[in-house]
């Protein structure tokens, strides 16, 4: 591992691309602390300390910006509402289903039609968080310990404002993530997401001292606890690397006076093909009613039924992470599609009829390995809440953050070693270990 890590600055190309990288994300960083024009900071703080619901999941993945009122508020989730509803579209307009199709060129399209949807819902986000802002009113304490209102100058010249910063920031982020991928290490919008969420591990830790040394953290339960973060670990990176490898047999053709084909390989479905968008849509639909609450009374009932912790939230929390799983692995992998291509370059399943019974075993194959990643997903998110149960007190690490962070640094890693091998250099896992599972593959998918 340390010569691996060494290894990286001898190749000239892949140290200024970690250099970029980083650089690209200190930028990010930065520009977290630059508060909205018109927002006071401090009021804002305090407000965010006693809200939970939606706003926590963005200020989550937003790195704090919501918490200091930063340009960068929105965040990079603009960009992934617009990727999704671009890949949804793709599935029953035929235009958008027949550029996915057309390559590279196909794919610059999406891409900036991707990129105007994220302008548009940025611009639609900002005026209803302008909005928002000046309904607040006295929104928390100042330094002084008075009420200090958020807004101090409402009217439209602050909503404009507010509009033009966050949607200009937005799109700010949006530019440094297609920075990373085309010129430093990484995907650039997973790398930013990933760099918010670990900003926030060093207040976790320290608070979890903090309670240790209160009283309200035994000896034991930090070592339970701490146990219980190295398993999770170790169970999302085996099961986000695990592969159920279906034989894949070419046949043999004569073109002119060669013969080719003939080859056997495989065809490789992910245990969890959804990846963490499941956990996702399923949080921001669990916790909207909590955050409409605090607008409209009447649902506070509906809002205390699903109080974060109890079981009628636990129950609908798996059961929604379950649908959106099954519902996103369908809208991404069309099992007809990959039999016709199949049979298309003469490929076939040993034992099992081209055309229609190939689609059916893939498709059987598939439903099974999301019923286990399904409940995985749901496992892996309801671990903070069983924790929290179990020791009566808060627990940071888990969940939703633990999937994107361990993923991104997956893939990231898988990159690197990705330079490294190309180059003769040795791997992360070794010379004559065995490589990060997917290496290979993901570079032949391309």
């Amino acid at each position: 591992m340390l010569e691996a890590i060494a290894n990286m600055f001898r190749i000239q190309e892949l140290r200024k691309r970690l250099l970029f990288t980083l650089g690209i994300l200190a930028v990010y960083r930065l520009g977290i602390f630059i508060t909205t024009p018109g927002i006071e900071r401090e009021a804002m703080q305090a407000f965010m300390q006693s809200q939970g619901g939606l706003l926590s999941l963005f200020n989550l993945f937003s790195g704090g910006a919501v918490e200091q009122a930063s340009i960068f508020a929105l965040g990079i989730m603009p960009y992934i509402s617009a990727s999704i509803i671009i890949q949804l579209l793709a599935v029953v307009v035929p235009t958008l289903e027949q550029l996915q199709k057309e390559g590279e060129l196909g794919r610059r399209k999406i891409t900036q039609y991707t990129r105007y949807g994220t302008i548009g819902l940025a611009v639609v986000q900002g005026l209803g968080i302008a909005f928002w802002l000046e309904g607040m009113g006295r929104g928390g304490l100042g330094s002084d310990g008075m009420l200090t209102e958020v807004v101090a100058n409402p009217g439209w010249g602050f909503r404009i404002m507010t509009v033009v910063t966050l949607a200009a920031g937005t799109a700010f982020i949006m530019w440094l993530g297609e920075q990373i991928t085309e010129r430093g290490v990484g995907n650039g919008i997973s790398l930013i997401i990933f760099a918010g969420i670990v900003a926030g591990l060093p207040d976790a830790v320290v608070s979890t001292f903090q309670f240790y040394r209160t009283g309200q953290l035994d000896e034991l339960a930090v070592l339970v606890l701490t146990a219980v973060v190295f398993l999770a670990i170790a169970a999302v990176v085996f099961v986000e690397r695990g592969q159920r490898r279906i034989p894949v047999q070419y046949a043999k053709r004569v073109v002119g006076r060669k013969v080719v084909g003939g080859q056997t390989t495989h065809l490789p479905l992910k245990v969890n093909t959804a990846g963490v968008i499941p956990a996702i849509f399923a949080s921001s639909i669990l916790l909207f009613p909590a955050t409409l609450a605090g607008w409209m009374p009447f649902l506070k009932g509906f809002s205390d039924a699903l109080q974060s912790g109890g079981w009628e939230y636990n129950t609908f929390y798996v059961l929604l992470i379950v649908f959106f799983t099954f519902f996103y692995t369908a809208v991404t992998f069309n099992p007809v599609d990959v039999a016709d291509n199949m049979k298309k370059h003469g490929g076939y399943i040993p034992g099992i009829r081209p055309g229609k019974k190939t689609a059916e075993y893939i498709d059987r194959v598939l439903s099974r390995l999301t019923t286990g990643g399904a409940l995985y997903l749901a496992l892996v998110c309801v671990l903070p809440t069983i924790l929290i149960n179990a020791f009566n007190t808060p627990f940071f690490f888990g969940g939703t953050a633990l999937l994107i962070v361990v993923g991104v640094a997956l893939d990231t890693v898988q990159q690197i070693e990705g330079h490294l091998i190309t180059r003769h250099y040795e791997g992360f896992t070794g010379a004559r270990g065995p490589r990060i599972r997917g290496r290979r593959l993901a570079g032949g998918m391309r």
